[in-house]
């Protein structure tokens, strides 16, 4: 739905703890998911890329084709983003005389046949919009009567996905609407992931799974944080409702945007992610950034969301804005996002326990999805998360710590290595960011003495001279034990210096121009930024 203010109406908190009870019975595997639509499609979640929260009106085929690019240079397509989805306003005014659908020849000249083969040229698959009204949310023309002959064109253009919007209806049952169109899709001779837009009325989960491989389980996003929050406490409620081959969708990612902070992008693909939620990119992915890229293309949580267990994860605990999702995956492990609503820095803490691990006598690892940093623990799962950020962590059996081993250490609003300068090895040489090669004056190796050495363990980061104020110049320099050659690995992905409490920062690199190759890292007030997120490689 688009440009109409409407919310569900899943508020009434006696609903949202009778559904909180039934997920953690999901959860623990005690409930069974409603029989999902036998089409054999979407036995993950749905990845891929929709034209509406970006270019709304303005989708052409040329700017589809790009993304269609992108997705495959960028590496997308191989992490998993396979739909490329054109929403509202691709059609023509007027049905032809023979009351087919016409495609809007000045956006789409090769028309939508001309641009699905192009899509299919590339490995990846074509959605389209229409709606189950007379007209679609834009005042196009909309489906209702028409679903055996929009159904069946679909499938000769060689569509692969139909979202299925709810505006202008004649006032019957959406499920009703539906269900007609779903089963025109089945006698079109093509396989057609069916996507109900039905923004969550009609209680849609109740009866999605036998219509439709996903259906929307809130009102439109918008670019804000308090939109992502509220389709988030929507959706994490329904967890019972979801599974292979039929999906809750929270609506389309704003990540990349620019409404939300780099931090509340990260949850918002985090959260979505470990609900089991389609992960559909709304931006313009050609033009991504560094920081985008390393939000949509974290492979790490993008296997979350895509386990083939298929359980949507559920929130154990929620106090006070606080609060701890659990989801089971198919290895054994669970994943756990801690997740804080409020503005301010907090502790979130649960334990292997209740998150539903095994009792095990070597302990557990946890694996930091975002930074990369694997720790031990007996059973304690805490963090100290940002304001409206997430950890998110892999928790297995069995003990693994990342000091003692050596990784590149890459910089979020970058993509490049930490560096030391031309390879030079003599104390004083700059510490910059530079293209990832494997150098050995690129491979960090974290020490127990809180220590990141360089060259084999020769050579440590240093604050230069022991400054301890912001704008501090990071080097190398002979190890010697100092407090200014200790760091810490925070849990949110910033990297500070134990002396001074400033964070590791890329000069500049929260400008649109910095982060080039030699740009220089010191020590900053710690403030959030992609340019003070790190990860090891």
């Amino acid at each position: 739905m688009h440009g109409v203010a409407r919310r569900s109406a899943l508020a009434a908190s006696g609903t949202v703890l009778a559904l909180l009870t039934a997920s953690a019975a999901w959860a623990l595997g005690t409930a069974p998911q409603a029989a999902a639509l036998s089409n054999g499609l979407a036995l993950t979640p749905p990845m891929g890329w929709n034209s509406w929260n970006k270019f709304g009106c303005d989708v052409t085929e040329q700017k589809v084709k790009s993304v269609a690019d992108h997705m495959v240079s960028s590496g997308l397509a191989a992490a998993g983003y396979k739909y490329v989805d054109i929403d509202d306003c691709w059609m023509a005014g007027s049905r032809d005389s023979g009351g087919h659908l016409v495609p809007d020849p000045s956006k789409f000249p090769d028309g939508i046949a001309g641009t699905a083969a192009y899509i299919h040229g590339k490995g990846l698959k074509l959605g389209i919009y229409e709606s189950a009204g007379t007209k679609t949310c834009q005042g196009f023309p909309g489906s209702l009567g028409h679903e055996q002959t929009d159904a069946n064109s679909f499938a000769s253009w060689g569509v692969d996905l139909l979202k299925y919007d709810n505006c202008n209806s004649d006032g019957s049952p959406a499920q009703q609407r539906d269900t007609t169109m779903r089963d025109a899709l089945a006698r079109s001779g093509r396989s057609i992931l069916f996507s109900l837009c039905e923004w969550g009325v009609d209680s849609v989960w109740k009866w999605g799974a036998g219509v439709g491989n996903m259906w929307r389980t809130t009102g439109d996003i918008s670019d804000s944080y308090s939109s992502m929050l509220s389709n988030f406490h929507t959706n994490v409620q329904l967890a019972e409702y979801a599974g292979p081959g039929g999906w809750n969708d929270p609506d389309m990612l704003e990540v990349g945007n620019g409404g939300m902070s780099f931090t509340e992008d990260r949850s918002e693909f985090s959260l979505w992610a470990e609900m089991a939620a389609p992960l559909i990119a709304g931006n313009d992915l050609p033009s991504s950034t560094a920081a985008t890229a390393s939000i949509l293309g974290n492979r790490d949580v993008i296997a979350v969301d895509q386990d083939s267990l298929g359980k949507q994860g559920v929130e154990i605990a929620s106090a006070g804005g606080l609060d701890v999702l659990a989801k089971p995956l198919a290895n054994g492990d669970v994943s756990v996002a801690l997740f804080n609503e409020n503005s301010g820095a907090a502790t979130i803490s649960t334990t292997t326990s209740a998150v539903g691990m095994p009792a095990s006598s070597s302990g557990y690892t946890l694996n930091n999805l975002w930074s990369h940093v694997k720790t031990t623990t007996t059973g304690a799962i805490s963090a100290t998360v940002p304001g409206h950020g997430t950890v998110m962590y892999r928790v297995s059996t069995g003990s693994a710590t990342t000091t003692g081993t050596t990784h590149p250490l890459i910089g979020a609003s970058s993509g490049r290595c930490l560096d030391a300068y031309d390879k030079q090895t003599t104390p004083g040489t700059k510490i910059d960011i530079w293209d990832c090669n494997g150098g050995a004056n690129q491979q960090v190796t974290p020490t127990a003495a809180g220590e990141l050495r360089l060259y084999g363990g020769t050579q440590c980061l240093d604050a230069y001279g022991g400054a301890t104020t912001s704008g501090t110049k990071v080097d190398l320099y002979t190890c010697n034990g100092g407090a200014n050659q200790q760091w810490r690995l925070n849990s949110d992905g910033a990297v500070t210096g134990v002396q001074s409490g400033l964070c590791l920062d890329v000069t500049g690199g929260d400008q649109p121009s910095g982060n080039v190759n030699g740009t220089q890292v010191e020590l900053y007030t710690c403030n959030g930024g992609a340019n003070q997120q790190w990860r090891l490689g």
